[in-house]
């Protein structure tokens, strides 16, 4: 048997780091069952919800708690047991541990003291989103959750706004629709989005749109702003695409008084090279 078939793979005191299902369980590996079904200690965000995930899988395991209210204690506990011998596996409530969820104080700890940590790679909302966004624009820059109070939110955004790598954001049903006023009032309204909700579940739902569209899309029916959201943001364009944009709209401008819409958004991008989509997406939001 090769190396990478064993059963478990699992080894004495060694940190597993493992990704279980943001929704459908199918995308929970047999590599990362093996793995929990044969580990000392399951170290889970919910043990209740850790521990029907299990039980749905047939897995017995001795589960303790860690999340951020016990994190800086349990750590150092399960970094204890881990120097003692014992393999210990680490897991969210959904997708992978330590991105926007307890587990990275461990890792860090388990690194310092020179114990070994492994991944036992799998699901992720961030890289699910991110597959299904259609942005090739690197690098992808992950924030997780903005700030809840409106003003630090704002504030973060602007610091955002020539940044030309894809963004990528996690947020709550109860505020998905204060970040998309927000993004609308920091970004430019042609910029694209996407709204990733509840991905892999039964009500999943992956829509892309201008910034200036998504909130009459969000609020267009009231199922769109249940469940979990991934918003998948593009980057700004590179700085001579920009100045290029900011040409055409002083070439359209003057174009406009003697051509109509559509006209003058074609002609100023031919001349500046603007893009022409872009440019007119653009000129429909003008007076």
């Amino acid at each position: 048997m090769h190396e990478n078939e064993f059963p478990s793979g699992v080894q004495a005191g060694t940190l597993h780091v493992v990704a279980t299902p943001i929704g459908n369980l199918g995308d929970l590996s047999p590599r990362a069952r093996a793995v929990l079904a044969a580990v000392d200690v399951v170290a889970a965000e919910d043990t209740r919800h850790s521990g029907a995930l299990l039980a749905h899988f047939g897995i017995q395991a001795r589960l303790v708690a860690l999340h951020e209210h016990n994190e800086t204690q349990q750590s150092q506990a399960l970094l204890s047991q881990l120097q003692s011998g014992s393999s210990v596996a680490i897991i969210s409530d959904a997708g992978t541990p330590a991105i926007s969820d307890p587990g990275s104080r461990l890792v860090a700890l388990a690194h310092g003291a020179g114990v070994p940590v492994v991944a036992i790679a799998g699901p992720s909302a961030l890289a699910a989103a991110v597959s299904v966004a259609g942005f090739d624009a690197l690098p992808v820059s992950f924030y997780g959750f903005l700030p809840a109070k409106a003003k630090a939110r704002r504030e973060a955004l602007v610091a955002l706004l020539d940044a030309t790598g894809t963004l990528v954001f996690y947020e709550a049903p109860h505020r998905i629709e204060d970040m998309i006023a927000d993004l609308a009032s920091v970004f430019p309204h042609q910029r694209q989005l996407v709204l990733a909700r509840e991905l892999t579940k039964r009500f999943e739902s992956v829509h892309r749109c201008a910034v200036g569209d998504a909130m009459t899309w969000l609020t267009g029916h009231a199922d769109r702003t249940r469940g979990e959201f991934v918003v998948v943001l593009e980057g700004a364009p590179p700085a001579g695409a920009r100045d290029a944009f900011g040409e055409g709209q002083r070439v359209y401008g003057l174009l406009r008084e003697s051509l109509s819409v559509s006209e003058a958004a074609r002609a100023a991008a031919k001349i500046t090279g603007a893009n022409r989509s872009t440019l007119y997406a653009w000129a429909l939001e003008q007076p």
